[in-house]
């Protein structure tokens, strides 16, 4: 049984995969966004273990989430699910990339991490002036190349950490939309697989993965100069060092 905490699992993909591992038989606590989305997740998963709060686009709270997992003792996984698409570059980029950067830093480490990607990462850039002097105008594409950068980055720094991300596709959720086309059990299954799975094709580590299996991912990905830079500016911002 594995013992596993997931972001953003109030409602959408974050929210399915807890009721699958549940179902599973592991542990889970959950995490949503305030008190009462909290009790509604609660009361829609009764099985899990408990339910933490914290506003992810407030870098204090994520540090105070990250004091409260850790006040529970280690975990086995942590899925960093919770994301923004449609807000301002600020927001974007503190829910999408700083928030899962601050969690990874500051919870004790697990054996596995799984970050939240997004076919859209293709049409990201990274920029020369990046994390120099600012974000810039950053946008969901964006966020999503630095999250696997991120993905990345502790994959090469944590040789004994399996640290992956999933593409679930465009899928329906509320941030999806109800008439998104893609498969949402499939992109929920892939979560749960490389979350609990001993198969050799889900314990590795710095993939990219879309239905259970690797595919295609944007090169500036591997750029670990910038894979640096994007450290470097979280924890100049945040305060939290990556070690």
């Amino acid at each position: 049984m594995a013992r596993i905490f997931i972001t953003g699992s109030a409602d959408g993909l974050g929210h399915l995969a807890a009721k699958a591992l549940i179902a599973q038989g592991h542990q889970l606590v959950l995490h949503a966004r305030n008190e009462q989305r909290g009790k509604e997740a609660l009361q829609k998963l009764p099985n899990a273990e408990t339910v933490l709060t914290g506003d992810l686009s407030i870098p204090e709270e994520t540090k105070k989430l990250a004091a409260s997992v850790n006040a529970l003792g280690r975990f086995d996984v942590v899925i960093h699910n919770a994301g923004v698409y449609q807000s301002n570059s600020q927001e974007i980029f503190t829910v999408n990339v700083l928030a899962p950067y601050i969690l990874t830093c500051a919870i004790h480490k697990p054996k596995r991490l799984i970050y939240l990607g997004s076919g859209m990462h293709l049409h990201g850039h990274v920029k020369p002036g990046d994390f120099k002097t600012g974000i810039g105008h950053l946008n969901y594409s964006d966020s999503k190349l630095m999250v696997l950068m991120l993905c990345k980055s502790v994959a090469r720094h944590w040789p004994d950490v399996f640290s992956n991300t999933v593409d679930p596709g465009w899928v329906p959720t509320k941030m999806g939309g109800r008439g998104a086309p893609g498969d949402l059990q499939k992109g929920v299954e892939t979560q749960v697989w490389l979350a609990v799975s001993e198969d050799d094709n889900a314990t590795l580590s710095g993939g990219y993965f879309y239905h259970r299996k690797q595919t295609r991912y944007n090169p500036e990905a591997d750029d670990t100069v910038a894979q640096d830079r994007l450290l470097a500016f979280c924890q100049q911002i945040s305060g939290v060092a990556f070690k």
